[in-house]
């Protein structure tokens, strides 16, 4: 492209990448450049890192801007700009350097995010860019909302997000101290409410030092699976049936395994912390509030399975635990806890953090690998399988963080010990995200079998003493469940035997003022905005869900009303069937449930 760069544009890319050293890498063409060509290293895995960067600085990527980025990674323009149109959080046309994100997905949608965002459209919108957004990972603390600044040093905190008001908003983008909002968005006595105490033992004030870390038996799980060596740490992780906490429920151990059995090299290990799914934000207060834990998790990931990189996907709408973590991973490699010799092992691992940039199907692991990779996060076809053809084509292990964290509890309690906690098909605990109509939303910690009602008790019950109308269980990829099902166990066997979900841990309590239709409708264009688009039974199934469930309750349905519904299963177990990834398998789940449960959309139950 012909279009050049500003100064303030060169300077962010090159923040990155560094200056460039000759012609071939973005800088003027020498003498010795005319008669020498050299082969650019290939660095288009910084391409989201660079885009970040340009977004941040600027409050928007301009086609200078884009051109600069692609002459220095050489990547095709056509290419970076597939990538950068891709993401929600990335603009390719010119906005205003304040963006006001509003959520309005489902626990603020209840709790008041629709008159929020009107108001801030009213009072605030000639000044900033105000637009709905789906869910911020704040739902304990809805109505929630972001401040996205552009043009902040590098070290700041460029969003902020908690209990929201239109004056709190003004005060955000008004005000130059963004360190002291940053402060502000952390308020103890809101951001969780914990019961249990092992994954969730250093409770609101978890340390950030790494010295006050190790001095509450932090890397003491490291320094016993450096002893044991890595296959008796494989072994210990599948004796204590370990299943994976992000809602596939695949063994960890057996994971492991896979990987550290492949004599192709490199291996890399990844920690999945893109937490997108409405509803869920347990990953986050563990990396806002434990980051050297999820650090420390990793880190034995990789001396396990044999790799020596690491990558650290965080949801880019999750700046306090990039913050957070960033400062975790240099304080490790000040203590050799990282880096060529790992706590005297010598085994080399080190920690790559990178940030997503708004797009929920990035969750999928695959899709997960192409966005690391530079590319569009778009899924893969699978198999090959992440553990044989994963990240660079190379054996793979990704494991969300809760997943992550418990391999902790594993090393440090003994195998054993951990699998007799919960039950014999779900050990450990598990990390419950209470939200909704509920007395006291939080992240709570329970073992594996305690019931439904129990979960929703120990948060108070539903606010102000209401009736129970519905829960949603496993975020808006899973289903809706009664009033008759407070006594459904949580657990793997459970859930699957009873037709229920535990997903990512969602448990969204709604009272009997609920409008469920609403929700439904929500839901449908959630998964509508986040398709990927790239196969054709989410891309096009997703749309038709949501037109069908508007004619259901505008009254035009296609031929009779039960037609209708019938039009609505077909789309479903199309998109359950054919779709490529687990968006499209479960963008109906809900909706369905909600038919099922409650004969939603039939005549005489649409409220």
């Amino acid at each position: 492209m012909t279009a050049d760069p500003s100064a303030e544009e060169r300077a962010a890319v090159d923040e990155v990448l560094g200056p460039p050293e000759t012609g071939w890498d973005g800088g003027d063409r020498s003498a010795s450049d005319l008669r020498v060509s050299r082969a650019p290293e290939d660095q288009r895995t910084l391409l989201l890192p660079v885009l970040h960067a340009l977004q941040a600085r600027i409050g928007w990527i301009s086609e200078g801007g884009l051109n600069y980025a692609c002459e220095r990674l050489q990547v095709p323009p056509a290419e970076a700009y597939g990538v950068a149109t891709f993401y929600a959080m990335f603009s390719v046309k010119e906005r205003p350097t304040t963006v006001v994100h509003v959520c309005d997905d489902l626990a603020c949608r209840v709790n008041g995010a629709r008159e929020l965002l009107d108001g801030c459209r009213a009072e605030l919108g000639g000044e900033v860019y105000v637009v709905a957004s789906p869910c911020l990972g704040l739902c304990e603390r809805a109505p929630a909302a972001l401040v996205q600044k552009a043009g902040l040093d590098r070290d700041d905190v460029p969003m902020f997000g908690r209990y929201a008001s239109v004056e709190w908003i003004g005060n955000a983008i008004r005000d130059r101290a963004v360190r002291e909002f940053h402060s502000l968005t952390l308020p103890a006595d809101v951001v969780t409410r914990v019961e249990g105490t092992r994954l969730l033992r250093r409770g609101s004030s978890a340390s950030h030092d790494l010295e006050d870390y190790r001095a509450d038996g932090g890397y003491d799980a490291l320094a016993r699976a450096i002893k044991v060596g890595p296959d008796a740490t494989i072994k210990e992780v599948t004796d204590a049936k370990l299943l994976g906490r992000g809602g596939a429920a695949f063994p960890t151990g057996v994971k492991w395994r896979a990987v550290a059995d492949q004599e192709t090299s490199p291996k890399y290990v990844i920690c999945n912390a893109d937490e997108s799914e409405p509803g869920t934000f347990k990953d986050r207060v563990i990396m806002e509030r434990d980051p050297f834990a999820v650090v420390e998790a990793i880190t034995i990931a990789g001396f396990a399975t044999g790799a020596e990189k690491g990558y650290l996907y965080v949801r880019g709408e999750y700046p306090n635990a990039t913050s957070a973590l960033s400062h975790a991973l240099r304080q490790a490699r000040a203590a050799r806890l990282l880096g060529p010799d790992v706590m005297g092992s010598g085994h080399a691992f080190d920690i790559e953090l990178r940030r997503g940039a708004g797009a929920y199907i990035c969750g999928e692991e695959t899709a997960l690998f192409n966005s690391i990779e530079g590319k569009r996060g778009e899924p893969r076809n699978k198999p090959p399988f992440p553990v044989t053809h994963g990240l660079f084509g190379k054996p793979t292990a990704i494991n969300n963080v809760e997943t992550l964290i418990n391999v902790l509890q594993v090393l440090t309690m003994g195998p054993e010990a951990y699998a007799a906690l919960g039950t014999e098909g779900s050990t450990g605990t598990r990390l419950f995200c209470l939200s909704g109509h509920v007395e006291r939303p939080g992240l709570y910690e329970h073992e594996h079998g305690v019931t439904l009602g129990q979960a929703i008790d120990a948060a108070g019950g539903v606010r102000s003493g209401k009736p129970l109308k519905a829960v949603l269980l496993g975020g808006a990829a899973g289903g809706f469940v009664g009033p008759d099902r407070l006594d459904a166990r949580l657990t793997f066997e459970d859930a699957r035997e009873g037709g229920y979900t535990l997903g990512s841990g969602v448990i969204m309590v709604f009272d009997d003022s609920t409008d469920l239709v609403d929700i439904c409708l929500r839901i449908a264009r959630f998964f509508r905005d986040e398709s990927c688009g790239q196969c054709v039974p989410c891309r096009v199934g997703t749309v038709r869900q949501e037109e069908a469930l508007h004619r259901l309750v505008e009254g035009r349905t296609l031929g009779s009303r039960a037609d209708e519904l019938a039009l609505l299963g077909d789309v479903a177990a199309v998109m359950s069937d054919a779709s490529i990834c687990g968006l499209g398998q479960t963008a109906a789940s809900a909706v369905q449930s909600a038919i099922a449960t409650f004969g939603l959309f039939e005549e005489g139950a649409m409220s």
